[in-house]
């Protein structure tokens, strides 16, 4: 199985380069997806809904400031999600932090 690396925008690939870099070091099967919670709901909850078809076992979710998308992408999935919560902003993260958990 693989892992999707889903991130809510491109801006976010400077964390999740390393969720990237540590599946290519141990030969991990993955691909990248970029799905914004906020600009497009329906597309991130497809995605999700298909994903166990497409051959995912697990999607890493990395979002910032509301960072929905772990929440989002979970509600319609079964695969186990792990999220990612991305600093920035004026509250320097807590903000995804606390949406994320």
């Amino acid at each position: 199985m693989k892992v999707a690396v889903v991130m809510g925008s491109d801006s976010d690939w400077g964390v999740m380069k390393e969720a990237v870099s540590t599946l290519k070091e141990f030969g991990v099967p993955f691909e990248v997806e970029v799905i914004s919670a906020h600009r497009s709901p329906s597309s991130a909850a497809e995605f999700a809904s298909k994903a166990r078809e497409r051959g995912f076992g697990v999607i890493i979710a990395g979002a910032g400031r509301a960072a929905h998308l772990a929440g989002l992408i979970a509600a319609h999935t079964t695969l186990p999600v792990i999220g990612v919560p991305i600093g920035g902003g004026p509250l320097g993260g807590i903000d995804a932090l606390y949406s994320t958990v």
